[in-house]
């Protein structure tokens, strides 16, 4: 199975977060069970959900790299979407839900946490392992914005790449999460009252909710089938009327296959002296730009028929009161 040069990033920046989640967990929540902070088993949760999370986008990364078959003509790169839809649901599940629950419990049990310097230890520790994950997925981000001509803050909002979306705010959660956590155990600590700790604990729980909802929303957007950004429509569109032999673009359609992956199909106007070896040599040159401009750009679908030819030569609706003939006499 071939992999292109960005869903092997994918990869590593998953493994490489997957890993770390994963000893960040248990550390937390061997502290947090021994310290009794309600902050510190959220946290544990959390990166317990982070964690489930990475295996989740593992699984559909490896997945949707598989080759298009006859069945699936346009490859399977839109499974990741599904994978990275149950990563956000478990994260709502296992992160928010356990989370808020773990709080509630420590604020009616009022037993104050214990051996705070182990918890402040710990803390400290995992922020700078959430960073390492977190400075991959920034670098990553940088990259790919780069490589579009775009804001690395509109392709976090707008792309198409969920699983480094979803590494990058689930370790920008980490951190904040990490913070109020800290936040609770000291307040706990400097005041005797434990209900700081149960806080902390619910809040990062609703952190969590937050972060599942829009990684959810971003998902199910995408496999309900979203456009290239405007921006990007724009320069497409830019590129197409580029052509020597292209006289107008009157429909333009773009979609997401999958992060690696958009189709681009437009109705094309051509030039009147456009003879048909015209006509193939351009539909060349503008899948060249195309995939220049965006190497994401894998489809490209060009339709001649549109347009001033189609005003000129209107087409006919088929009469359904009239005879048809086919396969079926």
């Amino acid at each position: 199975m071939s992999e292109s040069p960005e869903s092997g990033g994918n990869l590593r920046t998953v493994i490489l977060a997957g890993v770390v989640n994963l000893g960040v967990a248990a550390t937390k929540g061997l502290v947090g069970f021994v310290t009794g902070s309600a902050a510190l088993l959220a946290e544990a949760m959390h990166s317990l959900a982070d964690t489930t999370t990475e295996v989740l986008l593992f699984v559909g990364l490896r997945r949707g790299a598989r080759p298009p078959t006859e069945q699936r003509p346009f490859g399977h790169d839109r499974e990741t979407y599904v994978w990275a839809l149950l990563a956000a649901v478990a994260t709502f599940l296992i992160g928010g839900g356990l989370s808020i629950d773990e709080g509630v419990e420590a604020i009616r049990s009022s037993e104050r946490p214990q051996q705070p310097l182990l918890a402040y230890l710990v803390i400290l520790v995992a922020a700078v392992l959430e960073s390492i994950s977190l400075a991959r997925s920034v670098r990553q981000i940088r990259a790919r914005a780069r490589r579009f001509v775009v804001r690395p803050l509109l392709l976090v909002r707008y792309g198409s790449d969920t699983p480094t979306k979803a590494v990058f705010f689930e370790d920008s959660a980490a951190l904040v999460g990490l913070a109020l956590a800290g936040a609770g155990v000291g307040l706990t600590d400097l005041t005797g009252n434990p209900i700081w700790d149960g806080l902390a604990s619910i809040t990062i729980g609703l952190l969590l909710i937050f972060v599942a909802a829009v990684l959810g929303y971003s998902n199910i957007t995408l496999l309900i089938g979203r456009a290239v950004p405007e921006r990007g429509r724009a320069r497409i569109r830019h590129e197409l009327l580029a052509v020597p032999a292209v006289e107008q673009v009157h429909q333009l359609l773009t979609l997401y296959l999958g992060p690696n992956t958009i189709l681009v199909a437009a109705k094309i106007d051509f030039v009147s002296t456009a003879s048909s070896t015209d006509v193939e040599v351009a539909a060349d040159e503008a899948e060249w730009r195309l995939v220049a401009l965006f190497p994401t750009i894998r489809y490209v679908f060009l339709d001649p028929t549109g347009g001033g030819g189609s005003e000129a030569y209107p087409r006919r609706r088929p009469d359904p009161t009239e005879p048809r003939y086919g396969a079926g006499g």
